[in-house]
């Protein structure tokens, strides 16, 4: 006869509970991922700029694994935007990608947000998921780096 422990029950995360979880799974996900493919590599990526007295200004994060480069998020501040820091923030993102061996960046964009500024960055459209948010679309984006 085959024992069946009782199994737990999922429990909500508070707000700061959710960050740590959020860190540990992606540790644990790096760990199993190397495990499957071999990419032993993946590294975080980041990048800002700071304004005279130190403010952000601007800022990008993702990560590089695997030889692709995943841009999680840009944001500029809204009364510096259209001044040229998210489109230095990119290339800086693209140049360290390359520098780690990656031969594309991938970036997620909301309708509402920035998808006419990654298309002038000579992203390529690959995926529209409309419904996220209900009402609007996240499109996804890719762009081949040189060797």
């Amino acid at each position: 006869m085959r024992f069946d422990p009782v199994k737990p029950s999922p429990e909500p995360c508070n707000d700061a509970d959710c960050l740590a979880l959020e860190a540990l799974l992606t540790e644990r996900l790096l760990e199993f991922n190397a495990r499957a493919t071999g990419y032993t590599d993946a590294r975080p990526l980041g990048l800002r700029t700071r304004g005279e007295s130190g403010e952000l200004l601007a800022g990008c994060c993702g990560y590089t694994w695997g030889g692709c480069c995943v841009i999680t998020y840009v944001w500029v501040g809204e009364g510096h935007r259209g001044c040229g820091h998210g489109a230095a923030l990119l290339r800086a993102a693209e140049c360290e990608a390359a520098r780690r061996g990656c031969g594309q960046v991938v970036v997620a964009t909301h309708d509402f947000q920035a998808p006419g500024f990654y298309e002038r960055m000579g992203y390529e459209r690959k995926a529209i998921i409309h419904g996220m948010p209900k009402g609007h679309a996240d499109i996804i984006y890719a762009k081949p780096l040189a060797a």
